[in-house]
């Protein structure tokens, strides 16, 4: 694994790290093993704060996959096994695939561990500058070797997985599809967005896809990705909103060594990374306006100039876009460049939520029991759901959509200690919604000339619920209350909200 010999007959490991260097980081690296423990802690907590809801580990599968892939590459380390010290990393790139974590969110979360590995570095006296750039290229070996075994592991999962669907397809005729490269739905909304699907596919135009979210754009953008003509070419998904604004550009692009403060190497970037494939760039508008003005050059010339670099390189890159928000009202606040909209507008996919297909509940309930009994292996089974939950969830709203409801599940199968799934088990919020569930109180019942307010208070409520589901965004709100949006604004107004 050792690279060629220098001049002074020590080896540089990947061409970025001299024998000399990793033995002078042996001390800091003790200490990292020493403090491995709040090490862990520092950087869950960084993990937390950066990427909040949308992150894709739980605290336990953080720590047990991150703990022990540290504890064994620290040791590796110490004993100047480098060749160990691969075979360790490419084993977690390929778990860190197996349990579909965005790549982007590996690169930015290996960000934050070099941040929370500092808090271990003795502070009295401070390590020299070596020190530091030494630590920066042993972070970027462990990149290449993450990145090598992660695609290795998606490449081969996808051909596993698109020969799956062939086979499916052949099975099914059109107009009885139920399931579609993961979509699942058979109501005439899903068959509409297959079709579109299907010809969105059959060129490498540009796509933009709008809904709410946690109505699976991501899935809709790799089943676009799997139709066309080269499904089994790279698949890179970056999550616009997960990483910081200022790390976007050079996540993209890529960047030169040199081209600012611990960039010890050069780093190929994303649309490099998804050459002849797809590059999904997931809640586009919370990219900031200058990125996007680059982003559009880079559509349109089919080109992208690393930052720190003078020259172009040539790219073959299909992009799809996607956002929650109204596209045009995105544009009319600043959060979407005009420019872009109009290169993105062409093909534009329309997700339908999950209120306005709620035929569909019960078949994405048994798709998500057959999952999480794959996936989370409960000591009972989960067989099925009883009735009068099934009925509770095809009544609700649903505002967090197919997301919402694969928690709503997976929350049933964590705490549930039965193999149907009952009422209680559901979340309070959707099995406390449904009417007659709680007998009136007595005082109630003895009093029916008591007061229980008026229409206006009601609605008032309601408005103030909506908004509040749905983080105060209005475009949402009118949805989920299937009313106009200049009908939720004279509302808003008429009872002061």
């Amino acid at each position: 694994m050792n690279h060629p010999r220098g001049p002074e007959g020590a080896p540089r490991h990947y061409h970025l790290l001299w024998d000399e260097e990793l033995e002078a980081l042996r001390p800091v690296l003790g200490l990292v093993l020493e403090h491995l423990a709040e090490v862990i802690d520092h950087w869950y907590r960084l993990y937390v704060l950066h990427f909040g809801d949308r992150r894709s580990l739980s605290e336990p599968e953080f720590r047990d996959l991150f703990y022990n892939a540290l504890s064994r590459n620290t040791k590796d380390l110490l004993e100047g096994d480098m060749d160990r010290y691969a075979i360790d990393t490419i084993r977690t790139g390929e778990l860190l695939c197996e349990r579909n974590v965005p790549f982007a969110e590996i690169v930015a979360s290996l960000h934050l561990y070099e941040e929370s590995a500092y808090t271990a570095f003795p502070k009295d006296p401070q390590p020299p500058l070596e020190i530091y750039t030494a630590f920066d290229k042993l972070s970027h070996i462990r990149m290449i070797l993450l990145a090598d075994a992660y695609f290795r592991s998606a490449s081969a999962s996808a051909g596993a997985r698109i020969q799956a669907l062939e086979r499916q397809a052949t099975l099914l005729a059109r107009e009885n599809r139920s399931i579609f490269h993961g979509l699942v739905g058979s109501s005439s909304a899903m068959r509409r967005l297959y079709d579109r699907i299907e010809a969105a596919a059959g060129t490498r135009g540009t796509i933009l896809i709008v809904g709410e979210s946690g109505t699976g754009k991501e899935l809709i953008a790799r089943a676009i990705h799997e139709c066309g003509a080269v499904p089994m070419a790279p698949f890179v998904a970056l999550n616009c909103a997960a990483i910081p604004k200022d790390l976007i550009e050079s996540e993209l692009f890529g960047y030169r060594k040199g081209a600012f403060s611990g960039a010890n190497a050069d780093y190929l970037g994303l649309f490099r990374a998804a050459e002849g494939g797809t590059l999904f760039l997931d809640e586009v508008t919370e990219m900031a306006p200058e990125t996007q003005s680059k982003l559009l050059r880079a559509v349109q010339e089919r080109s992208v100039r690393p930052v720190g670099s003078t020259k172009e390189t040539a790219v073959d890159v299909r992009l799809i876009a996607s956002t929650n928000r109204d596209p045009e009202a995105a544009v009319r606040s600043g959060n979407l460049r005009q420019d872009l909209y109009y290169r993105l507008q062409a093909g534009v996919l329309s997700v339908p939520p999950l209120r306005e297909r709620s035929e569909d509940i019960p078949l994405l309930v048994e798709h998500f029991i057959e999952y999480f009994n794959e996936k989370l292996q409960p000591r009972i089974p989960v067989r099925g759901i009883e009735e009068d939950a099934l009925t509770a969830m095809v009544e609700y709203p649903w505002p967090g959509n197919v997301r919402e409801l694969s928690n709503c599940i997976e929350a049933a199968f964590t705490f549930g200690r039965s193999p149907m799934i009952p009422l209680h088990d559901l979340p309070a919020g959707l099995s406390g919604n449904r009417p007659g569930k709680h007998p009136l109180p007595q005082t109630l019942a003895r009093e029916p000339e008591q007061s229980i307010g008026t229409f206006a208070d009601a609605e008032r409520e309601l408005i103030a619920r909506a908004l509040k589901s749905t983080d105060g965004n209005k475009v949402q709100a009118a949805a989920l209350l299937r009313i106009s949006r200049k009908k939720l604004y004279a509302k808003i107004e008429k009872y002061g909200l």
